[in-house]
């Protein structure tokens, strides 16, 4: 079972004042009944005060005295005089007794005349009694009363308190959602304001970012399928032949080499569609301080291996050290396919690497002395399973794709130039941040 925030503030508030009237009746209560008691005393004192000194003479009309008070007078242990109610033995002073199943409240005193002699005056404690129920009940009324009424309060005022925080969850519910005021007066409800409007706020973000990566994944996906497409049907083709006819040798080794060729550029696209996926899904955490120099330097001289009659190097000032926040692997798998294409595409035999830092910008070039990269190509080259016109068979149409991207990711741009050393020169600009 649930209840509105109001009502239990009006169930706090009937609860705090429950308790702080109850705590009040029992103190008043007490206080009542002692007032009571004390005024009947007062009243048997004033009493004493008439009759004591009149002892000597009090016998005479003791009877008469019966209609407002119990008088019982004794010499020692003997009765000398008493109303029809006959108060005990009793000490000087105020006490409360039984008497014939009645409670009395008595006074004692000694007489003044005869030191022998001792009066009790008493009156019926029943008196005291009925006015204490009667203003205790009263008591009682006005602490129910006090109670509903704050009650009552606390649901008014409560409904007010609460207000805000109803304005809040309008606000909020609202389709789409958006970040709440944070201007109700109520400290509380600003902060819930504040936090929830952030929260709002990457729920949007996150909401964005799963539509782009959505959006991608199906461009992603889609694209990659059609270009797979056609080496699939050929493989297809090829098997389907050796299957059926009855080829010669020579007929049978060629086309286990176009299976063959093919095999390897669907292995090299799947890999390079791999490459790509894990680039789109790299975060700030894979970030670590890089030594963009040291990259480049382990980039050519893996290609040198690869490439015995390449001639390569990594230019750079002697003191110089770049070093960024980076994606070490991502920049690696970019330096590797610009130097890989250069070579396969543009049959170049001399490449020169420049790293360099201006302000927040680390730019490496990549020269070759390749056939370059026509003016018209050297945007639509960037982009996924896009091939130049002088471009080798058997390429997956990624490499550039997957430069592109890295440059992206840090903050930066990939673009081609004429190269001084007369083919292509390919840049990368990324943002140290």
């Amino acid at each position: 079972m649930s209840f509105s925030l109001r009502a239990r503030v009006a169930a706090a508030t009937a609860l705090g004042a429950t308790l702080v009237v109850a705590a009040l009746a029992v103190v008043t209560s007490v206080a009542i009944s002692r007032n009571n008691v004390n005024q009947l005393d007062e009243r048997l004192t004033t009493a004493s005060q008439v009759l004591v000194p009149n002892s000597s003479t009090l016998e005479a009309f003791i009877d008469q005295l019966s209609g407002a008070f119990a008088v019982t007078i004794r010499s020692g242990d003997i009765v000398v005089a008493s109303t029809p109610t006959r108060l005990p033995a009793l000490e000087t002073g105020s006490q409360t007794v039984d008497v014939d199943g009645r409670r009395f409240r008595v006074y004692t005193a000694v007489s003044t005349v005869v030191s022998s002699i001792n009066i009790s005056i008493g009156v019926p404690a029943i008196e005291a009694q009925q006015v204490t129920d009667e203003q205790q009940k009263q008591v009682l009324l006005l602490g129910l009363a006090a109670v509903a009424v704050s009650t009552g309060l606390g649901w008014l005022f409560g409904g007010r308190a609460v207000r805000p925080l109803v304005t809040l969850t309008r606000q909020v519910s609202a389709q789409p959602p958006t970040a709440p005021e944070t201007r109700t007066g109520v400290t509380e409800a600003d902060e819930l304001a504040v936090a929830i409007g952030g929260m709002l706020t990457r729920l949007n973000e996150a909401q964005d970012r799963t539509n782009a990566a959505l959006d991608t994944a199906r461009d992603f996906a889609a694209v990659s399928a059609h270009e797979l497409r056609t080496p699939l049907t050929a493989m297809r083709t090829d098997i389907e032949v050796l299957r059926t006819l009855d080829l010669e040798p020579a007929q049978q080794r060629e086309i286990l080499g176009d299976l063959e060729r093919t095999q390897g550029r669907v292995e090299t696209t799947l890999t390079a569609l791999e490459r790509l996926a894990s680039g789109e899904l790299s975060s700030e955490a894979d970030r670590v301080e890089t030594d963009i120099i040291d990259i480049c330097d382990v980039a050519a001289q893996d290609a040198q291996r690869q490439h015995p009659e390449l001639d390569i190097r990594v230019e750079s000032a002697a003191d110089c050290e770049i070093t960024m926040r980076a994606l070490p692997t991502g920049l690696r798998l970019a330096v590797d396919n610009v130097i890989g294409n250069a070579v396969r595409h543009g049959n170049a035999t001399s490449i020169v690497i420049t790293a360099e830092r201006v302000g927040t910008t680390v730019r490496v070039s990549i020269d070759d002395n390749g056939s370059g990269i026509p003016p018209g190509e050297r945007d639509t080259v960037f982009g996924r399973f896009e091939r130049g016109t002088g471009a080798a068979t058997g390429g997956s149409g990624l490499g550039l794709a997957l430069v592109a991207q890295q440059a992206e990711l840090h903050g930066g741009r990939a673009y081609v130039r004429d190269s001084p050393l007369g083919g292509a020169r390919l840049v990368l600009e990324l943002q140290d941040r």
